[in-house]
Formats: C-alpha cells, sequence, structure tokens
C-alpha cells in the first residue's frame, strides 16, 4: 500500500510532477511481462477448455502456470529495482539521505526464506522443495547478493565523512521552496 501510494505524491506533501515518465526499458520490461503472463494464461485457457476435466497438472498447462509465470515475473523486477540504487549510490559516491533499514529487513527476510526452504527440505529428507521451487530460491539469492552490496556501499565503502557526523536520514532528498539546507545553516 505504501509502495502504491506513491503515486500520489500529495499524500506525502510533495508537489506533483509532471516531468518523470519510465524509460523506454522500464516500459519494454513491463509490456513484456504482461504479454508473457497473458499468454500463459491464454494457453493455459485454451488448454482447459480443450481437455475439460481431463487435465493432468503433471503434463499439461494449469492455472499453476500462471503462478509460476508471474513468480519469475517478480524475480525479473527484483533484479531490476535494485539496479538503479546501486549506480546512484556509486554516482553520488555517498548513501546520504537512504535508510539502510530496510535494506537490513530484505538480508533478513532473504536469510529466512532460504533457511526455511533449507529446513522444510532436510526434515523432509527431500531436497526438490528447494529444486520444486527455483524462483523461490533465486529471489532469496538476489536479495541477499544485492543487499550485501547495500552494506557494503552504506558502512564500507561511503561510511560518515568525520566521527559523529550523522548520516542524514532524516533529511529529505528534495527541498522545498524557501527550505536552506541544514547542513550549511
Amino acid at each position: 500500500m505504501v509502495t502504491t501510494s506513491q503515486y500520489f505524491p500529495g499524500i506525502w506533501g510533495f508537489p506533483p510532477t509532471t516531468q518523470s515518465r519510465p524509460s523506454s526499458i522500464i516500459l519494454g520490461v513491463t509490456w513484456g511481462c504482461l504479454l508473457s503472463v497473458a499468454i500463459v494464461a491464454t494457453a493455459v485457457a485454451g488448454v482447459a477448455i480443450r481437455k475439460g476435466e481431463n487435465l493432468d497438472p503433471q503434463t499439461d498447462w494449469c492455472a499453476l502456470d500462471v503462478v509460476y509465470a508471474i513468480s519469475y515475473v517478480k524475480l525479473l523486477i527484483t533484479v531490476i529495482k535494485y539496479t538503479p540504487q546501486v549506480i546512484t549510490n556509486i554516482t553520488n559516491r555517498s548513501t546520504k539521505g537512504w535508510s539502510i533499514v530496510q535494506i537490513l529487513l530484505d538480508i533478513t527476510g532473504g536469510v529466512l526464506s532460504i533457511a526455511q526452504q533449507g529446513i522444510d527440505s532436510w526434515l523432509q529428507r527431500d531436497w526438490s522443495g528447494i529444486t520444486g521451487n527455483p524462483v523461490k530460491f533465486a529471489l532469496g539469492n538476489v536479495s541477499i547478493i544485492y543487499d550485501v552490496i547495500f552494506i557494503t556501499q552504506h558502512y564500507v565503502i561511503y561510511p560518515a565523512r568525520e566521527e559523529g557526523e550523522e548520516r542524514g536520514e532524516e533529511e529529505p532528498l528534495i527541498r522545498g521552496r524557501g527550505e536552506e539546507d541544514r547542513s550549511t545553516a
């Protein structure tokens, strides 16, 4: 809900902007993902109509394949969503104004997700819990890899410059008109 609410900047006190538009790459990825899921859903519907109750989920397209298609879209989006922040941190040579808290929660989620798959597989003495759900395993690993990059950037590569210097996580990234930079005042 918080992410969706960002489409309405007035809720957060930000002035609406008309200059921001998705890049052609992101629009292509978005339409490609939507089209891919629609194709899979159409294939599933076609098989369901043709076979009716004689549908065999092990060999035929079924509703679970639509869920798998959506999960691959989620994996792609996860890879894409982290990359601009890594690049921004490198370009700015700083993580000032960017909160690390969400990343610490995210790495916890990634570790726990992979651990849950491993524990379930170990208890069942069957590793298909990991191999049978490669997207969940990949999501956990992708999140952990990016989170390690962010943590390294925040605490090792671009730490606070002076002892006692605030990281600036409470300061807004965009200042309103007439608002001065508190660090120079």
